[in-house]
């Protein structure tokens, strides 16, 4: 069974018509004061875990949502219901609002986050011996530093396979924490940008890597899956039009997870990843897209030149 830990959230999310980069300079970048008028804004399903936990539930992939959510959780849970994902575990603290992101991407698809956690910062006291088997594997995506590193801890301690998806935690973790979190999963994943702060960071980086199943996701240009001395290159598919890039990796991850839950080998189950997120990009929002089993096999039969049977 795949566990989906990390946050549940709402996003606002919305388009700068502009480049970041045409309003910064270089020389007084340590007193940035910039303020940006956005073309368009949405409110939206959010968070890690709900955008993966959403997808794979288009994909009918058996799995468990595992966090904490806020008072305003209601009607996140009803479409959730609606989609027959599990939620029976998820946690619900009454005090206080769901955790929150504000996205704000320019022209050429960069974006600027700002995040509170609200009732997130409780992910830390979540215990995985209420929800794993041995057998399981639990997505410890990023949900603060506290948040996630109990989840590597605790799956070191019982055992459980895990994926490090350290991202949004990046700026906070200490070197050590990043460097434990790597060293004990069976999965990494990160954008390029992300691989490389770890790189960086962490001295004995290459070495971990090397008996790791390493996933480096390029954006529109795909994704790169290094395993056991193989390299295994996936090509993005072709959409009708990028719309909004946000959620697209988490999309990616579930397309990728539910490969895994069907027994795929690594390069189908990333091409698998691949379909989801084009799915994602042509719409405003990480949960606004859905497909039927045919349009989602059609897609990959059109891209990959292979029939995927689900």
């Amino acid at each position: 069974m795949i566990i989906v830990t990390g946050s549940i959230a709402y996003d606002y999310i919305m388009d700068f018509p502009g480049a970041f980069a045409d309003h910064i300079l270089p020389e007084q970048i340590h007193k940035i004061n910039l303020s940006f008028i956005v073309n368009k804004f949405a409110k939206r399903r959010g968070g890690t875990a709900g955008n993966v936990s959403y997808s794979l539930g288009l994909l009918k992939t058996p799995h468990i949502l595992y966090s904490f959510a806020g008072k305003d959780f209601g009607e996140y849970k009803k479409d959730f219901k609606q989609l027959k994902i599990d939620v029976s575990k998820m946690k619900i603290d009454k005090e206080s609002y769901t955790a929150t992101g504000f996205a704000m991407t320019d022209k050429t698809n960069n974006q600027v986050w700002g995040y509170f956690y609200g009732a997130a910062e409780k992910n830390h006291t979540l215990r995985l011996k209420e929800v794993t088997q041995e057998n399981d594997l639990v997505l410890v995506g990023p949900t603060g530093v506290a948040g996630s590193m109990s989840m590597v801890d605790q799956c070191i301690k019982r055992g459980i396979a895990y994926m490090f998806d350290p991202g949004f935690i990046l700026t906070q973790v200490s070197d050590a924490e990043l460097q434990r979190g790597m060293t004990h999963a069976k999965y990494i994943i990160g954008n390029e940008y992300e691989m490389e702060i770890m790189k960086n960071r962490v001295p004995t980086a290459k070495k971990i890597f090397s008996d790791k199943i390493v996933i480096t996701t390029l954006g529109e240009k795909g994704a790169v899956i290094e395993a056991g001395g193989k390299k295994y290159k996936i090509l993005p598919v072709k959409v009708k039009q990028v719309v909004d890039p946000t959620g697209a990796g988490d999309a990616w991850r579930s397309g990728f997870l539910a490969g895994l839950e069907k027994g795929v080998d690594l390069k189908t189950a990333g091409e698998m990843g691949s379909v989801v997120a084009s799915f994602v990009v042509e719409k405003y929002g990480c949960q606004e897209h859905t497909y039927t089993k045919k349009q989602f096999q059609d897609r990959y039969r059109q891209t990959y030149k292979k029939m995927l049977h689900l």
